[in-house]
């Protein structure tokens, strides 16, 4: 037996989940027989609770048949409940298995479609079959996916117009910066056109062409 089935079967027995398959099974009138995997088989259950042909608790799996092959999809199934009740404390899992086919009713009418504890251990193998959600659920899902498909794309037009205004005001930085280079430039030709004029000296006159002419 693998490590890991050893621990399955060591936890099983300490959280008590064990010991309560093996009472139901002593109960329901049902025949103890060791198999596989650390696992013990208890045949012919007759108690009408759980109404399912088959059920696990704990490494403990019970049955309404004469017998169980460990190499059916069923007993496969069961065995993964097996390692659900280690991992979930035990006899605890029992009313968390409640409330999950109870969610699975309410979403669907089916306890098995929607329980979590038998979508994991594998619903074909179970004899479940995978189950639509009830019609009103379903109109009420599409118009939650609607709305988040209209938020998606209001988000997307709120950021297009900020892109756009983001285009709009690089547009206008470059007006600015185009302003101010057309400004550089006419101070620029301010400088060149002053300085090739010469430059008046004190007390001296400068003689235009008439005076010139004159001299």
């Amino acid at each position: 037996m693998r490590p890991g089935l050893r621990v399955r079967q060591a936890v099983n027995l300490a959280n008590g989940s064990t010991l309560a398959g093996l009472g139901a099974a002593v109960v329901g009138g049902a025949r103890l027989a060791r198999s596989v995997d650390g696992l013990v088989t208890a045949t012919g259950y007759r108690l009408p609770v759980p109404p399912a042909p088959a059920f696990c608790l704990g490494n403990v799996i019970l049955t309404r048949g004469d017998d169980i092959d460990p190499a059916a999809p069923l007993f496969r199934h069961e065995a993964r409940h097996a390692t659900q009740y280690a991992w979930s404390g035990g006899v605890a899992m029992v009313p968390l298995y409640l409330m999950a086919a109870g969610a699975s009713w309410a979403l669907t009418g089916d306890f098995g479609a929607r329980n979590i504890f038998e979508r994991l251990a594998g619903l074909a193998d179970g004899g479940y079959t995978d189950k639509p959600m009830r019609p009103g659920l379903q109109r009420i899902q599409a118009g939650l996916g609607l709305q988040r498909i209209q938020a998606g794309l209001g988000l997307q037009r709120i950021q297009a117009g900020l892109g756009l205004g983001r285009i709009q005001a690089g547009l206008g930085l470059g007006r600015i910066q185009a302003g101010l280079g057309l400004g550089r430039m006419q101070a620029g030709l301010g400088r060149i056109s002053g300085s090739g004029r010469p430059a008046a000296c004190p007390g001296r006159r400068l003689r235009g062409p008439a005076s010139a002419a004159r001299a």
